[in-house]
């Protein structure tokens, strides 16, 4: 099983500078950009989510920075408390590693306009940090045991303050937009509106991802027509994830201060890579993720859980009927080992991730091609499709 998963083949009538490999190729240095975006975020998250308890984090988390905090029971007893029950959980989360490629695509849209991300380290780490809350959740949710090749949260922390604190991460948009826009209700409020907006999106998608698509399934393999399964589970992971890197990309271009074209046109991008990136992840899902020959989680984890990713629905359709029919009815009752296996291995070589690939690609190219005219034909501008190309690619190494 490879470290890293094989680059998409490029295909015909994308757009060259979507087609172009990733300035840094795995393994290398990153390039400015890169280095710009890991400063500005490692910056903001030492703030937000400070390694050590500080002597003014229990009044920041409480909301009370401007207020005279609580009574504490002397020596920074209620600082250490909070900071191991809401930052240290996260940090974990955090320090474990992850592309991080959502804030950097931030850091690649402020760029593009002009605007330093260190400027706005803190809304950076603020997004960076809801997303690692949201994974910790999704955790519990989905008994999930590794996170990025460490125990995942709620088995170091227990289920109920893996839950607090991945939630509580949500909020803390609200400390680093205080802190960045301090003189400008307008701004506040819209960043405000377009990440709540993402946040609602999210766990739509969150809660038709729990339910899961066996219905329509059930429905695919009757009828063999695969379109209302594939409707929604795009729907799914529309909402789930392309909704979250939307979100970003139009707070980013929000606080650059980008006109309403461009704006609306860096969330279709965002939304369609967002999409793209799930595409790929159930791919990587279906043959084991590791990075430096160390799993960072369970070769087809979803298949353990009779959980229907993007490879599994097109298998369906590619197959004989019969084949479909005892593929599905094999994972349906919480296979074994072996048995997940085996079905691994029929939708590898059904053609499965084939389709997945050409429709990552194909979403990518949609992006690109609405976003491009609405963007300066700039070194910044080609640093983002490279940026999103890599990440489709999993061959992102910021």
């Amino acid at each position: 099983m490879p470290d890293e998963m094989s680059p998409l083949p490029c295909s015909g009538g994308v757009p060259a500078r979507v087609v172009v490999q990733p300035r840094n190729p795995p393994g290398s240095t990153p390039g400015n950009a890169g280095l710009r975006a890991a400063a500005a975020l490692d910056e903001g998250l030492a703030r937000l989510y400070p390694p050590h308890p500080t002597a003014t984090l229990g009044a920041e988390l409480m909301g009370r920075e401007e207020r005279p905090s609580p009574p504490d029971t002397g020596g920074g007893h209620c600082d250490r408390r909070l900071h191991a029950a809401l930052v240290a959980p996260v940090r974990h989360l955090l320090d474990a590693g992850g592309k991080r490629w959502r804030a950097h695509l931030m850091a690649r849209v402020l760029e593009i306009f002009g605007v330093n991300p260190r400027r706005y380290a803190e809304l950076l780490a603020a997004c960076e940090a809801g997303h690692a809350g949201s994974l910790m959740v999704d955790d519990v949710e989905d008994a999930s045991p590794l996170r990025r090749g460490s125990p995942a949260a709620h088995t170091l922390y227990g289920e109920g303050t893996a839950i607090n604190a991945g939630t509580a991460a949500y909020f803390s948009l609200d400390r680093a937009v205080r802190r960045t826009l301090p003189d400008d209700a307008g701004l506040r409020l819209a960043v405000y509106e377009t990440y709540l907006a993402g946040l609602r999106a999210t766990h739509a998608g969150q809660a038709l991802d729990i339910q899961g698509h066996a219905q329509e399934m059930e429905l695919a393999l009757a009828t063999r027509d695969i379109g209302p399964l594939m409707r929604m589970l795009t729907l799914t992971h529309r909402l789930k994830t392309g909704a979250q890197v939307r979100a970003v990309c139009e707070i980013a271009a929000l606080v650059a201060r980008a006109e309403p074209d461009q704006r609306a046109a860096l969330g279709d991008f965002g939304e369609e890579l967002g999409l793209a990136y799930q595409i790929m992840d159930d791919v990587a899902d279906l043959r084991g993720v590791t990075h430096h020959r160390k799993a960072t989680k369970r070769a087809a984890e979803d298949l353990f859980n009779a959980k229907i990713g993007f490879p599994l629905a097109h298998a369906v359709t590619l197959l004989p009927h019969s084949r479909a029919t005892a593929l599905w009815g094999s994972l349906r009752e919480r296979p074994d080992e072996p048995a997940v296996r085996r079905a691994a291995r029929t939708i590898e070589d059904s053609g499965a991730v084939d389709l997945c690939e050409q429709e990552a690609i194909r979403l990518l190219t949609h992006g690109w091609t609405g976003l491009e005219p609405h963007l300066p034909d700039t070194p910044a501008t080609t640093a983002l499709v490279q940026a999103a190309t890599a990440v489709v690619h999993r061959t992102w190494n910021a």
